[in-house]
């Protein structure tokens, strides 16, 4: 897997410059027959004018970088090309290159190459892409410390410690079979103990790295024309969402991402709910109910200036059991609504979006409910994101029945499979003890490029 591959690194559009990038072996081949200068000349990491040629036509004015390897991203040879903004430059470009010996990189194959290669773990390798689709400061100092390897290094720590206890438990099995008793393993106990501690501790982190790295996934519901769109706008503090008198105005679900002091709220305006017989608008309500089991956060609207109906009781029906604020919006207008109802711990809060009144309320219960104080990104490692809390799940199990078994006195050759099997799990993180499938999947998430 050392080919040249070839992609283009900078964002689709209009733009000051582009980018398209090369890696792999006959890079600099690839180089030498689209540009016009003597490659042998170029120097290493440092820019060079000149253009791209396709058969005598001029394609683009350029700069180019190349980088030998192995003090590069990918530790192989790499070169940059920086045209023009704009598609047609960067597409003209990587026709070229491709039409000269290189082939199309597949999405992540840079950052699959730098794991492959030693330049990243896999920790990193996500990092990165967590750099990418970062939406708040918390996020990005979160995804930076995970690239300068901090989980990593705490992984290693942990896997550290297992392989010692495994060497003893090992030597305990080959060198004491004429023993009639089985050794202490009082110490190994206590070790393998600290691990699992340090696991615990290190999984207690996960719901604060989702919530810093993913966001809450917030879903405004509510029957039309009861300030859905409007409390969006609000927050946004743009209009984004169309607003009219008429019902049913907004007929697909609307995503946006906000950042409220730190913590992302990807906020889904959906359609009202409610009986009807518009095709279109029944899809529309169909997918707002269906986004309500997916979310972290639900924001209910009713409008106060009228009595509750049926619709309004399956709205309450939906958020039972939810993490859910209650909007009782257009206090302005002369109440109608009696909401005495049961609801537990559900916040309630008396708003008027047109007028701004209970926003920057409904902001702070937002923050209180997901404990935004607690979110400040430290020097402590996170768990940000799901594969690594599911692996950390399995690693825990694993040395919790190896810890059970070595309590209750049984042959250290049984339990010996787990903490065995804690150490390996643990490589997953890392990328150390990981299938190929499992690896493909998830440098298919990146973006073709990078």
């Amino acid at each position: 897997m050392d080919d040249c591959i070839a992609a283009i690194s900078s964002a689709v559009g209009q733009a000051g410059i582009g980018i398209v990038r090369m890696s792999g072996e006959g890079s600099f081949d690839v180089l030498d027959r689209v540009f016009d200068k003597d490659i042998s000349k170029i120097e290493n990491k440092k820019m060079t004018y000149g253009h791209i040629i396709d058969r005598g036509n001029i394609i683009d004015e350029v700069m180019v970088s190349a980088m030998k390897e192995p003090y590069t991203y990918t530790r192989e040879d790499v070169v940059e090309i920086y045209t023009h903004g704009g598609m047609m430059s960067v597409k003209k470009v990587l026709e070229l290159l491709l039409r000269s010996g290189a082939r199309l990189a597949e999405p992540g194959e840079f950052t699959k190459r730098a794991f492959l290669n030693g330049r990243l773990d896999l920790t990193q390798a996500e990092a990165v892409i967590d750099i990418i689709h970062a939406k708040t400061d918390k996020a990005h100092q979160l995804s930076v410390n995970q690239l300068s390897g901090s989980l990593k290094g705490l992984v290693k720590e942990y896997r550290d410690k297992l392989l010692d206890i495994l060497s003893h438990v090992e030597y305990n099995i080959n060198f004491t079979e004429d023993m009639q008793e089985e050794p202490d393993d009082s110490m190994l106990i206590v070790d393998a103990k600290e691990v699992r501690d340090k696991l615990s501790k290190l999984l207690s982190t996960a719901n604060k790295g989702k919530i810093l790295r993913d966001g809450v996934n917030t879903v405004i519901i509510g029957k039309p024309n009861v300030g859905k769109s409007s409390l969006l706008n609000a927050l946004l503090k743009e209009n984004r969402a169309i607003v009219t008198d008429v019902p049913g105005t907004t007929r697909d679900v609307i995503e946006e991402y906000i950042d409220l002091d730190g913590l992302a709220l990807k906020i889904s305006d959906t359609a009202g709910i409610r009986d009807t017989d518009d095709i279109v608008e029944k899809i529309g309500v169909e997918k707002s109910v269906s986004f309500i089991d997916n979310a972290d956060l639900v924001i209910a609207i009713f409008d106060s200036s009228r009595e509750l109906d049926k619709e309004d009781m399956r709205i309450i029906d939906l958020i039972k059991d939810k993490r859910a604020i209650i909007l009782l919006n257009k206090s302005d207008l002369d109440k109608k609504l009696d909401f005495d109802l049961d609801l537990g711990d559900i916040p309630i809060i008396e708003t008027s979006i047109k007028e701004g009144k209970g926003i920057e309320e409904l902001e702070e219960t937002i923050l209180r409910l997901f404990n935004s104080g607690d979110l400040e990104v430290s020097n402590d490692v996170l768990v940000s994101n799901v594969r690594q809390q599911e692996i950390l799940n399995r690693a825990y199990d694993s040395l919790n029945s190896a810890i059970s078994d070595m309590e209750r006195g049984v042959p250290s050759d049984c339990y010996e499979v787990d903490l065995r099997s804690a150490w390996e799990i643990l490589g997953e993180i890392t990328g150390e003890t990981i299938e190929d499938d499992i690896l493909d999947k998830i440098f298919s998430d990146f973006c073709i490029g990078k």
